[in-house]
């Protein structure tokens, strides 16, 4: 169960790169863009911790912050290794 609901986000995010991003520019100040960070998230942290990382990250983005390279930080599968 926890699969597909970590697919469905990525499905809900993957669909708002393709149909609402190409319209509305390219204002994110962070490379990768917030939506690519958010299933980077999602994909190593799992869903809930993912969506926590991602919408930290997206708070972020605004003139007034900063830019630049923003990593997703390891799992702890990958600190562990």
């Amino acid at each position: 169960m926890k699969k597909y609901i970590r697919l469905f986000f990525i499905t809900l995010i993957k669909t708002y790169q393709i149909t609402i991003s190409p319209f509305l520019g390219n204002n994110c100040r962070f490379h990768p863009t917030c939506s690519s960070y958010m299933i980077e998230a999602i994909t190593k942290h799992g869903t809930v911790e993912g969506i926590k990382l991602g919408m930290k990250r997206i708070s972020k983005c605004h003139p007034f912050g900063n830019k630049g390279f923003d990593p997703v930080p390891l799992s702890n599968k990958e600190k562990s290794k």
